[in-house]
């Protein structure tokens, strides 16, 4: 792994000095305004800044947001992301970019070239969890600021149990991922544990710095929350298909897909960087 820059260390020096809850939540307060002169301006800038294609969603109108939030959480306007149909098919879960895809071997999962991290840690010291996926399959797929924000199953299952976990709000780029050890364990997140005819799968959506909120769709906003891992009550058997909606991100991040062993076999001409989008193919389950 190559040097980080002086550039990267002030970044990186900055992400463990910075209130990250503070500033995430004060951000996630401006977000949610609906004062008509805040959220246009705060809609316009990030529009522009970020070249965001306002046609492909509903509505197709930025003033008709009536916050940040609901313009940076908009939906999509149907058939704008195809998803693939085959019956073993894995979609990816969000619009995005591969960070990693691959094995977990022996508790060991890749963050960037030369950073590991733990198995364990991720799914919040949950040693039955670990042990049915250890040594299976996992991708990564980072979200940016630019992309569609809500995050869809992978395949179809029905949801057994989700766990909050709190942590840190490192944000998550590839400068951190080069830098900050076991970013993705260390951050606040949200374990959704699902089982498929295939047997057991999670998606985990990894929160970052000013991602002021994580929702999904069976218990509404789980985050910003309490301060040790919880699990969340659901009253109703929740069963998605594929390209259904799990959740969505109030600004930013991660999400990451986890397999048990000898379960897929994921697509070969994915790598780190890849650009990828929701219901484009991740690999499919084996037979």
């Amino acid at each position: 792994m190559s040097k980080p820059s002086l550039r990267d260390k002030l970044f990186i020096y900055l992400q463990y000095c910075l209130p990250q809850h503070a500033l995430s939540r004060l951000v996630g307060y401006l977000a949610a305004s609906e004062i008509p002169w805040l959220k246009d301006r705060l809609i316009k800038l990030f529009a522009h800044f970020f070249t965001i294609n306002i046609a492909e969603a509903v509505p197709a109108d930025y003033e008709k947001y009536p916050s940040f939030n609901a313009f940076f959480t908009r939906p999509l306007k149907d058939g704008a992301r195809p998803i693939v149909e085959e019956k073993n098919a894995i979609i990816s879960p969000a619009d995005g970019a591969i960070s990693e895809i691959g094995k977990i071997e022996n508790d060991q999962l890749i963050q960037a070239k030369g950073q590991h991290y733990s198995l364990l840690a991720l799914l919040g010291g949950d040693t039955e969890l670990t042990e049915q996926f250890n040594n299976g399959a996992f991708a990564t797929i980072y979200l940016s600021p630019k992309d569609y924000h809500r995050v869809h199953m992978p395949f179809t299952g029905t949801l057994v149990k989700s766990i909050y976990i709190p942590g840190k709000l490192f944000s998550v780029n590839q400068t951190t991922a080069n830098n900050v050890p076991g970013l993705f364990a260390r951050n606040e997140r949200m374990v959704c544990v699902f089982e498929t005819d295939k047997g057991p799968m999670i998606v985990i959506l990894v929160g970052a710095m000013i991602v002021a909120g994580i929702e999904t769709v069976w218990a509404g906003q789980v985050a910003p929350p309490p301060k040790q891992p919880t699990a969340l009550n659901f009253n109703n058997t929740v069963t998605l298909q594929k390209g259904e909606e799990i959740g969505r991100f109030k600004l930013g991040s991660t999400a990451i897909v986890l397999f048990p062993s000898d379960t897929v076999s994921w697509n070969k001409m994915l790598s780190n960087g890849t650009a990828i989008r929701l219901g484009e193919s991740l690999g499919n389950v084996n037979p």
